[in-house]
């Protein structure tokens, strides 16, 4: 078996797409995924996401596998990707093209801007803690600057669901983060019954922060689209930064708006095509 597939990054975080539109359901297994994302003996990526047929009135549906087989609601970067894999499947690039995505978190629409940008509508914020889910703020509704016991050390961590759950940290200075070493310990600590994606934020001013991110389910990563978002939400509910801001990450900078109006959230960042290639599936 041969599949073909394109790789894309959005800010360094790479993803491997494949055209799955003539089928319903992915056309690789979780365990395939995981080879292929390997660096060393695979392609290498962060994910592998299928552009699979609309359903319930949507133009496609996105389905997605992390590098180490367990399947995400959503991906910020990997929905920016889509969008930009969907206009080269259908040779249209016109600055305006909106996609309406079937994703495990519900509906998500992103737009073209042109020069390799897309703005996604990534929909409400969800805050309520049973629903992220967390059990940190219980009997609390919600999960704001709560006390969280990691690695010896009492942080206070806010919860934020971008169709995916979200733990924020606040911190003075991002490098200094062991992320390789406390990471998996958020990721895993019993107050997320399906795990978490773990954020740390510098506050540079009220429109500016700095992040780094680990990923559940991928590990540290050069950026990440819903963990933005999680935290500017997370900025303005704690009251350290205002609505828009510009987040910068170690692949880049995404901006994100977190709108008063519509409390819709919406992330605009670069989306590249790296290469094309065919992955030959080992029968054995």
């Amino acid at each position: 078996m041969v599949v073909e597939f394109t790789k894309y990054h959005g800010l360094g975080n790479d993803f491997i797409l494949i055209d799955n539109r003539r089928s319903p359901e992915p056309i690789l297994t979780p365990d395939l995924a995981i080879k292929m994302c390997d660096r060393h003996f695979g392609i290498g990526a962060d994910g592998v996401i299928f552009a699979l047929p609309g359903q319930e009135g949507t133009d496609y549906t996105m389905r997605i596998f992390n590098a180490d087989g367990s399947e995400p609601e959503m991906c910020g970067n990997g929905i920016r990707c889509l969008a930009q894999f969907l206009a080269d499947l259908e040779g249209s690039h016109s600055v305006g093209k909106a996609y309406r995505i079937h994703t495990l978190a519900g509906i998500m629409v992103p737009k073209l801007e042109g020069s390799a940008q897309v703005t996604v509508d990534m929909g409400l914020p969800q805050l309520i803690a049973a629903e992220i889910p967390t059990t940190l703020s219980l009997p609390a509704e919600k999960a704001i600057d709560c006390e969280l016991e990691v690695a010896r050390k009492t942080w206070k961590v806010t919860c934020v669901s971008m169709g995916n759950p979200h733990c924020i940290t606040f911190v003075n200075e991002v490098q200094e983060i062991p992320l390789e070493q406390i990471g998996p310990q958020f990721e895993h600590h019993p107050a997320f019954p399906q795990r978490t994606n773990t954020e740390f934020i510098e506050v540079v001013s009220r429109d500016y922060l700095k992040m780094r991110v680990w990923e559940r389910g991928a590990g540290i990563t050069l950026a990440c689209g819903t963990g933005a978002c999680a935290s500017v939400v997370a900025g303005v509910l704690t009251q350290r930064c205002d609505r828009a801001c510009t987040v910068e990450l170690p692949g880049g900078c995404l901006k994100i708006h977190w709108s008063e109006e519509t409390q819709h959230v919406y992330m605009t960042g670069p989306a590249q095509q790296i290469f094309r290639g065919k992955y030959v599936v080992d029968a054995t």
